[in-house]
């Protein structure tokens, strides 16, 4: 199954809304006027771009519009589908690669986001590619995390680093740096706890963990990757600017995009927070993550 493909099957629920909701508003050859563009507004709305990226967007509507670019409504998916695009240059969401030694990085986000099963996806992905891999196993406080990305990490053929069950996360991200030093891997990965008892300490152990890497390997972490779900739409907005406010979030990995209905928070993540969705996932399998191809996730959004 090709890319597109790919794309498509996994965006089914989000399309079947976004193709269904702009169908009924956009009948061929209706002439853009106000009314339409604040019909188009509120189905950017119902369909989870979010308040400022749906303003945004039917502001360069307006825009192309009122200088005669567009005139009737089948014109306007195609502009909405090339301006979307642009907002992500290749080099904007391209994985970051150390000049030298290890690339580190750290993966964090919520406990049911997905995200220790985006760790493995990545580890796999890697791998696939030619990388040598190891896993440093920092969720401490959660016994089937680490029980979990073992169980993965066997799976993948990639070399794990990890302690007991609430082991220090920043001795055990030592320890991942040590390993990946001594080893000459090309990617170390590591996974963060997920929830503890408030979200002070959660931001605390990330802090932590951000300073051993710091120290023990220069330049790094090189990528701080936050998984989120797409299935909780803009709530996964507001989680992400709570984690950007403490941890100098990169890149975010899009978990379960294949199980939401929500597919239009993608550009609301990168027009509310400057931060580029850099992975999906696509599935529940271990080969289900790609990066982000912005041209080939509208194509398939706006699919017949």
């Amino acid at each position: 199954m090709g890319l597109f493909d790919r794309f498509k099957k996994a965006l089914t629920k989000t399309r079947d809304r976004v193709v269904r909701s702009f169908t009924s508003i956009l009948p061929f050859g209706r002439k853009i006027d106000e009314a339409l563009l604040e019909d188009v507004y509120d189905t950017m709305i119902q369909d989870d771009f979010g308040p400022a990226t749906a303003e945004k967007l039917i502001q360069a509507v307006r825009d192309a519009w009122k200088k005669g670019e567009i005139a009737e409504s089948q014109d306007i998916i195609a502009y909405l589908k090339k301006h979307i695009v642009a907002r992500w240059p290749e080099d904007f969401r391209t994985l970051a690669q150390a000049p030298s030694g290890p690339t580190v990085i750290l993966v964090a986000g919520i406990n049911g986001s997905g995200k220790t099963t985006s760790v493995a996806k990545l580890a796999n992905f890697l791998k696939k590619q030619g990388k040598s891999v190891i896993l440093g196993a920092c969720d401490t406080f959660r016994a089937a995390a680490v029980l979990q990305l073992t169980q993965w990490a066997d799976r993948c053929g990639v070399d794990i680093i990890k302690h007991g069950q609430d082991a220090d996360p920043g001795a055990v991200a030592y320890d991942a740096c040590e390993a990946a030093l001594a080893r000459k891997a090309d990617v170390l990965l590591i996974d963060t706890a997920g929830r503890l008892h408030t979200q002070d300490n959660l931001m605390r152990e990330l802090s932590k963990i951000q300073k051993v890497v710091e120290k023990k390997i220069p330049g790094a972490p090189h990528e701080v990757l936050l998984v989120l779900d797409a299935t909780i739409g803009q709530n996964a907005v507001n989680q992400a600017r709570s984690f950007s406010e403490h941890v100098r979030v990169t890149g975010i990995i899009l978990a379960k995009l294949d199980g939401s209905a929500k597919g239009g928070i993608v550009v609301g993540i990168r027009d509310q927070l400057n931060v580029p969705v850099k992975l999906v996932g696509l599935g529940e399998q271990i080969d289900d993550i790609e990066p982000f191809d912005p041209e080939t996730f509208v194509e398939a959004l706006f699919a017949e």
